[in-house]
């Protein structure tokens, strides 16, 4: 089994900055998923995972809500658009945003112990 972090702990890991957490994340996150395909998202990510993507629309939120992620993370630094930061407010879906590529987000956070989606039946 993969280790379990805090919100706190991934911040830390992936030098992330917090755009949107009111205290909605408690407890920990044992699993990641990486992708910018919102039907891999739906097809291969588990419920309270840690997701990594490029896409800063509204749909990410829609799609994160429907498999009930529990953290989204933009990478490349992006910043969500306003009409994403509205819906992840009304569905209290916490935001970070880290300057790291894809590669290197997954990469610390698997070496930090965390799981792939694909790891969990």
């Amino acid at each position: 089994m993969g280790t379990s972090l805090g919100i706190d702990e991934i911040v830390e890991i992936l030098g992330a900055d917090i755009i949107l957490d009111n205290g909605w994340l408690r407890g920990k996150i044992s699993t990641v998923y990486g992708s910018d395909l919102m039907s891999d998202i739906l097809s291969y990510s588990k419920p309270n995972s840690l997701l990594l993507t490029n896409l800063i629309n509204p749909q990410t939120i829609r799609t994160a809500e429907m498999v009930e992620i529990a953290v989204v993370c933009f990478i490349h630094g992006k910043h969500p658009h306003k009409e994403t930061l509205e819906l992840a407010q009304q569905n209290e879906m916490p935001l970070l945003k880290t300057g790291l590529s894809m590669f290197e987000a997954c990469g610390k956070l698997y070496a930090a112990g965390m799981m792939d989606c694909k790891d969990l039946p």
